[in-house]
C-alpha cells in the first residue's frame, strides 16, 4: 500500500481506494504485512515505532492488522513522495523534502521575507538511544525531525545588540509573529527551510481525538519526540492524559543592564530569562522524562515538547549523531572547528562526504582539507581534486529570522 502525497493540493490518496472492499476485509483478516515489496508503505517496528517498510524481513513489523491498516490510511503518518523513513543496522534513516503535510502561513510575510522550498534532509539516529550520563547542549542546529520530515529547531540568530557573544539569544516564541511565525509555530530559514519552533499544531490537529501520547518525532540522540500530553503516571499506561509541564521558571528581579546586558524585566524575550528548577514540573533540564508510552510499552527515555519554554528542548540526554549539525554551505569562508576548512574562502566542509557542491570538496576529520579551495581528503569519494564538487547535500544554514 502506497501513500501518496499531492504538492498541489495538500492532499492524500491512497491505493486502497481502488480496492474491492472484500479484498480489504480479507488483508485484515488474514493479518496485513508490510514488506520490501510494497515501496513508500509504512508500519510499526516490533516497539510500535513508526518504520518504513523499506527493510529486510527479520525487521519486517509484527503488529495487529487493524493497527497497520489505520496507520497507513492516517494522514499524519502518510508516506509522502519525498519522505523515507527506515531502519536498517540499528539506526533510523530519515531523508526528506521538508515540505509539511499541513497547511502553513503565508511566506513571505511581514515578519519572514522567505518563501518554503524543497530541501534535501538526510539524517541518521540510533534506534534506541542511550543516556550517557553528560548532558550536550544544543548548538544552532535542528534539534531533531518530525513524523512528516520537518524539523526542529529552535534556535535564532537575533542576539542582543547583534552580538551573537553577548549572551543574550533572543526566544522565537516570544517574538512571534514578529519573526512571522504561524499557526503551527514554525516559519523559513533563507534557505526556504521551514522547520518548527514550538509544538507542531499542523501535526497535532490530526490526533486530536487520539486519546493518547503523540509521537511527533525523533531527536539526533534517537530519543522519540511526543506533544505536551502523557500519562499521569510516568510509568502506567492505564492512567489519565495530562499536560506535562517543563521545570523552567522566568527568573526574578531584572536583567543587568548597561554594558553587561539588555536590562529590563525578565520577561521571556531572552533565553537567558529562565532558570531551571530540578522538580519544579514534571520534566527535566532536556524537557524529557522516562516512562512508558503508545510506542514503547516496555518503557524509554523521551523529550516533550511543551507550550512553555523551553517549548522545543535545548540539550540531550544522549549522544546526537553529527548527521544534525549544522554546517556552511559549500564554498563558504574556511571557519569551525580547526583544520576543517582552508583559509581565504576555502570549501565548504563537514562529515564525510557531506561537501557543499560548485567547487566546495567534501572533508572528514580536522585537519582533512587543504587550504584556498584545495581538495578533500581522507576516505574515497569525499572530495574532488581541485576544487572539485563534494559529494553530499548543503546543510540548513542558522536562522536569520
Amino acid at each position: 500500500m502506497k501513500i501518496t502525497k499531492h504538492k498541489d493540493s495538500g492532499k492524500f490518496s491512497d491505493a486502497s481506494s481502488q480496492l474491492p472492499i472484500n479484498l480489504l476485509t480479507g488483508l485484515l483478516c488474514a493479518g496485513l504485512t508490510m514488506s520490501s515489496t510494497a515501496p513508500g508503505a509504512v508500519a510499526h517496528s516490533g516497539s510500535g515505532e513508526l518504520v518504513s517498510a523499506q527493510k529486510s524481513s527479520k525487521e519486517t513489523a509484527a503488529s495487529a492488522p487493524w493497527d497497520l491498516f489505520k496507520l497507513a490510511l492516517s494522514p499524519a503518518y502518510a508516506n509522502p513522495a519525498n519522505l523515507s523513513i527506515t531502519v536498517s543496522g540499528g539506526y533510523r534513516y530519515v531523508k526528506s523534502d521538508g515540505l509539511p503535510d499541513h497547511s502553513t502561513g503565508q511566506f513571505p510575510n511581514q515578519g519572514n521575507p522567505n518563501s518554503i522550498s524543497e530541501q534535501s534532509y538526510s539524517f541518521k539516529m540510533p534506534v534506541n538511544g542511550r543516556l550517557n550520563g553528560n548532558i550536550t547542549a544544543l548548538n544552532h542546529s535542528p534539534f531533531g525531525v518530525a513524523i512528516n520530515g520537518v524539523v526542529f529547531d529552535p534556535g535564532t540568530a537575533e542576539y542582543w545588540n547583534n552580538d551573537r557573544s553577548s549572551g543574550w539569544h533572543m526566544e522565537a516564541m516570544y517574538l512571534g509573529q514578529r519573526l512571522g511565525l504561524d499557526w503551527s509555530n514554525a516559519h523559513v530559514q533563507p534557505n526556504g527551510a521551514y522547520h518548527y519552533h514550538g509544538l507542531p499544531e499542523g501535526i497535532l490537529q490530526k490526533f486530536k481525538s487520539a486519546g493518547k501520547p503523540v509521537l511527533v518525532g525523533w531527536a539526533a540522540d534517537g530519543f522519540p519526540i511526543y506533544a505536551q500530553y502523557g500519562y499521569r503516571s510516568a510509568r502506567e499506561a492505564s492512567g489519565a492524559l495530562v499536560k506535562l509541564k517543563s521545570s523552567y521558571r522566568l527568573k526574578r528581579g531584572n536583567r543587568p543592564g548597561g554594558g553587561s546586558g539588555p536590562g529590563g524585566t525578565y520577561d521571556g524575550l531572552y533565553e537567558e530569562d529562565f532558570e531551571y528548577v530540578a522538580n519544579l514540573g514534571d520534566l527535566d533540564q532536556c524537557n524529557g522524562r522516562t516512562g512508558v508510552t503508545p510506542e514503547y510499552p516496555q518503557g524509554t527515555y523521551y523529550y516533550v515538547i511543551t507550550e512553555t519554554y523551553p517549548f522545543i528542548p535545548r540539550c540531550y540526554h544522549g549522544t546526537p549523531d553529527p548527521s544534525f549539525e549544522r554546517r556552511p554551505p559549500g564554498g563558504g569562508p574556511g571557519s569551525g572547528r580547526p583544520g576543517m576548512g582552508g583559509p581565504n574562502g576555502g570549501p565548504g566542509f563537514g562529515r564525510p562526504g557531506m561537501g557543499g557542491p560548485n567547487g566546495g570538496p567534501g572533508f572528514g576529520r580536522p585537519d582533512m582539507g587543504g587550504p584556498n579551495g584545495g581538495p578533500g581528503f581522507g576516505r574515497p569519494g569525499m572530495g574532488g581534486p581541485n576544487g572539485g564538487p563534494g559529494s553530499g547535500p548543503d546543510g540548513p544554514p542558522p536562522d536569520s529570522q
